[in-house]
């Protein structure tokens, strides 16, 4: 009698804890995820390394130093919280949250000042080239406080300087043509001769000066980067997805809670108060890792509702089986969770491999969903298993559970 008292105390005290948790720390829990750019809004670009005349060779330590000098770009852009990161072996991902948000915030400008991503070249007023990005060391505007408007002070290195001194000193009067991928970006005039250091004058206005300057800093890249896809999000367009995002989920899940109770009665009730603790637990290790939340991650924790639902399904339709065969309570709950292990873990090691596929080779919304899915799987291997047989081992020995009615099937065997 007493070990029955202490199991139901044991289970009860066990639900009220858990609710109370999850009442106490969802807000906070909410407000903290990071959001991905499809809901909060802003702009996400997709560069990708390509072979060219210039720069033959692309390698890890190539596309390293790209994304160096692409994060020095969107840092001079002003974002905050930008993310610059490789995907697979020749790709960049920039993605620049909440830009356009702010007034003076142009999406357009990205392109214009990020599509700029070729190599960088210094030509003489025949065309040839004669000095490459390589050699640019740094390239910055600066006001000028004599004649008005503004100037891009230029540094080379001492090869740079060299040929820039031999070009300019020969040339004096004449101009030469700074390029990337073939395309002048300044004409500027050569009034006496130069070497390392130089400047660029008689640019009308600061921002016009500083664009300028990003684009040569940028433009002394490695490799050639090319354009692959470029997406603007708005944060009201963002808003309105996550509502409607949100409202399905809930939904969906509460669906899922009802057809659980109405099927398996009590032990229902259990997997559903299990599946409240995954969904919170897989929300505090995306907020704990730092992973951004996005639509199709959303699509990822609600498809890992599902699964960690069907393992529970397997796991209580064995049981029943035990039960319709005569054997005690007790006994089918050992038996149905040690013959449904096998097919649970199958199609959960299965589900774990196309996660890691598709994370590997998918790009960033593909990945957000990867990483939740992967995640909400392992988190359901915890709630499925372990969790909801704790729960079902503590009604069992609170001895509640004699009723056809209770757990949907024929008198149990005593």
């Amino acid at each position: 009698m007493e070990k029955r008292y202490s199991c139901l105390i044991g289970l009860l005290a066990i639900i009220a804890v858990l609710g109370g948790v999850i009442y106490f720390t969802y807000k906070p829990l909410t407000d903290s995820i990071v959001l991905g750019l499809d809901i909060k809004g802003g702009v996400s670009v997709l560069l990708e390394a390509v072979a060219s005349e210039g720069s033959p060779k692309i390698d890890d330590d190539a596309m390293n130093r790209a994304v160096a000098i692409i994060s020095n770009r969107v840092n001079s852009l002003g974002v905050s919280e930008p993310q610059i990161y490789r995907e697979g072996g020749n790709r960049i991902r920039v993605a620049l949250p909440e830009y356009g948000e702010k007034e003076g915030d142009d999406q357009e400008k990205v392109l214009e000042i990020l599509g700029q991503t070729a190599l960088l070249e210094f030509r003489d007023m025949e065309g040839n080239v004669f000095l490459s990005g390589k050699n640019l060391r740094d390239a910055r505007e600066q006001i000028d406080q004599q004649g008005g408007g503004a100037y891009v002070e230029l540094k080379l290195d001492e090869e740079g300087g060299d040929k820039m001194y031999e070009y300019t000193s020969a040339n004096v009067g004449g101009f030469l043509y700074i390029t990337l991928d073939g395309a002048p970006i300044s004409r500027p005039g050569i009034r006496e001769a130069i070497g390392a250091q130089g400047v660029i004058t008689g640019i009308p206005t600061l921002e016009e000066a500083r664009n300028l300057a990003i684009m040569l800093r940028s433009g002394a890249l490695p490799v050639a980067l090319e354009i692959r896809d470029f997406r603007a999000v708005g944060p009201t367009l963002g808003a309105v997805s996550l509502e409607k995002s949100v409202y399905a989920g809930i939904i969906g899940v509460g669906l899922v809670l009802l057809y659980m109770l109405f099927a398996y009665r009590l032990f229902g009730l259990l997997a559903d108060f299990a599946l409240v603790l995954y969904t919170f637990l897989t929300l505090w290790l995306l907020n704990i890792i730092g992973a951004s939340l996005t639509l199709p991650g959303i699509a990822g924790l609600i498809l890992g509702i599902g699964m960690a639902v069907d393992a529970n399904v397997i796991i209580f339709e064995r049981i029943k089986d035990e039960l319709r065969q005569g054997r005690s309570l007790r006994a089918a709950v050992q038996a149905g969770f040690r013959r449904a292990m096998l097919t649970v873990l199958d199609s959960n090691v299965t589900t774990l491999i196309a996660g890691g596929v598709l994370y590997y080779f998918g790009t960033g919304p593909i990945r957000g969903f990867a990483v939740t899915l992967s995640l909400g799987i392992v988190v359901s291997m915890f709630t499925a298993v372990v969790f909801t047989r704790w729960l079902i081992n503590l009604l069992v020995g609170a001895n509640l559970t004699k009723s056809k009615l209770l757990l949907g099937v024929g008198e149990v065997a005593k």
